[in-house]
């Protein structure tokens, strides 16, 4: 049985514009993800992989090529079609006057809020249940300037979780986690492509825990981009060299 396209990168090519000229980071890139899809990209700093993560979403426009998201063309989706196709966490901190940790989860459901953006009962059971999975409960009312490394990636995980989306995409999401927080997390994400078909793209140096927890592995290189199986790592040359051989 087939299972359902959500991304489709046909001839990508990506980069950046500076004045006066283009910065070329990733070409030629062609790849679909599924649902059901957990995939980890890997690959040297530098190499591309946020470059790929902000392609996907539209936060990066394409030098060449296209991103088809559920059948359309990325540039044909509004700024609220694409909040209720993608939820994305990067790198960058956030901040804001007074607001708390429930201020932030809260705001993934924005896109299902009225123009005032007044939270219904159901609004709010979506967030706490998204709260409630990352294990942030106990820290609901604690301003977001507060938040330890650790606590703030948790509430942008559960921000993304309560923004409901088939497509979840993270930069480097346990970064500042302890061992056992990145393994619930990475736990986490299997779970909802398992049992709830969603399709997660998540960049990470962890390599240890993509090859436990991932379907698929998308190795960057200089040589380009390969899409590959987990089963298959320890054997592609790109995964080796990257490893030095010591995975």
């Amino acid at each position: 049985m087939s299972r359902k396209e959500y991304i489709r990168i046909v001839n990508a090519r990506m980069g950046y514009k500076k004045p006066g000229h283009t910065v070329d980071i990733l070409h030629r890139v062609n790849l679909s993800f599924y649902a059901g899809d957990l995939v980890g990209i890997v690959g040297l700093n530098g190499v591309g992989k946020s470059t790929l993560l902000r392609s996907i979403c539209g936060l990066l426009p394409l030098l060449e090529g296209e991103v088809v998201i559920e059948g359309r063309e990325i540039r044909e989706l509004s700024i609220e079609d694409l909040a209720r196709k993608i939820a994305v966490v990067l790198t960058e901190k956030i901040g804001g006057f007074n607001l708390t940790l429930f201020d932030v989860v809260a705001a993934g459901q924005i896109p299902y809020t009225d123009s005032f953006h007044r939270l219904t009962n159901e609004n709010r059971s979506i967030i706490n249940s998204a709260i409630d999975r990352c294990g942030i409960k106990s820290f609901t009312e604690k301003p977001v300037t507060e938040l330890s490394d650790g606590l703030f990636q948790k509430t942008m995980i559960a921000k993304a979780l309560a923004q409901q989306t088939p497509i979840l995409l993270f930069d480097e999401p346990s970064a500042f986690l302890d061992y056992a927080s990145k393994h619930d997390l990475f736990s986490l994400l299997q779970e909802l492509t398992h049992k709830e078909g969603k399709c997660v793209v998540v960049s990470s140096h962890e390599l240890e825990i993509l090859l436990k927890y991932c379907t698929k592995l998308l190795v960057i290189s200089p040589n380009g981009v390969e899409l590959i199986s987990r089963e298959e790592a320890r054997q592609n040359a790109a995964f080796i060299q990257l490893t030095g051989g010591f995975l």
